[in-house]
């Protein structure tokens, strides 16, 4: 099977090119600073491409890198705590799968960068959530999370500022966001499937994306501690900014 047998009929190679260098990048960020891959990926990816075949590539290219995660996360996580954001994830991902798969694509940009600009804002002002853990808020932050990842795959900082602001150990809350959103990311698979945004091209276009997003995760994660993590997180905002940006259907005419 050939590298073009991979390429969806309606994505020119340019565009091929774009998708593999902008999942080099994400998969950079992800390595050297833990997040921010979706943020960086989605509106940049759905400015050259079908922001539902965009949210379909990432989703399956995450579900596979994460999987692994999974068996040591079990273990570790707080099971009881991370099933009740579970639930919210549950309501929220059809959701925002729904309106993916309804919205025109013009519209859906505008949302993600949107939503991405906001995301962006809640991780830059450093907020974590210190108070009681009321089980009507955590399915709350599930919910969102889920909505997030239903529409646009954008469903981590809500995550991760409410878990690293809990007075728990660090390998518990990471081990609960990896829990989290393996389950997140199998109601997406589900989802998707569902409203057939889970196609054969998204599939073999992943076997192509994959690849060089590993890459870009493994470079990312041999970066990390050659410099301080204050200026590797600045420059992975510094990259969502950009790509929020770059991303909004209003440069069209400019940027592309």
């Amino acid at each position: 099977m050939s590298a073009f047998s991979l390429i969806p009929t309606d994505v020119s190679i340019n565009v091929v090119v774009g998708i593999c260098a902008i999942a080099l990048l994400s998969g950079i960020a992800r390595g050297f600073s833990g997040f921010g891959s979706a943020l960086i990926f989605m509106p940049l990816a759905s400015s050259i491409a079908a922001p539902r075949l965009v949210a379909a590539l990432l989703l399956v290219i995450d579900f596979v890198a994460a999987a692994p995660l999974l068996p040591n996360a079990w273990k570790h996580a707080d099971r009881k705590a991370t099933a009740v954001m579970v639930a919210g994830a549950f309501i929220g991902v059809p959701i925002g799968t729904y309106f993916l798969s309804r919205l025109e694509p013009v519209t859906t940009r505008w949302i993600i960068s949107g939503f991405v600009g906001a995301l962006l804002l809640l991780l830059l002002s450093g907020w974590r959530y210190r108070g009681k853990d009321y089980p009507a808020l955590s399915i709350g932050i599930g919910g969102l999370s889920g909505f997030c990842s239903g529409l646009a795959q954008t469903g981590g900082p809500p995550i991760v500022g409410y878990w690293l602001g809990r007075p728990i150990a660090p390998a518990i809350a990471r081990a609960n966001i990896l829990l989290f959103f393996g389950a997140s990311d199998f109601f997406s698979l589900v989802s998707y499937a569902f409203t057939g945004l889970i196609t054969s091209d998204a599939v073999r276009f992943s076997c192509l994306v994959g690849p060089v997003y590993a890459v870009g995760v493994w470079c990312g994660s041999r970066l990390f501690g050659r410099a301080s993590d204050e200026l590797f997180r600045s420059i992975c905002y510094a990259l969502i900014a950009a790509a929020v940006i770059a991303g909004l259907p209003a440069l069209d005419g400019v940027l592309r």
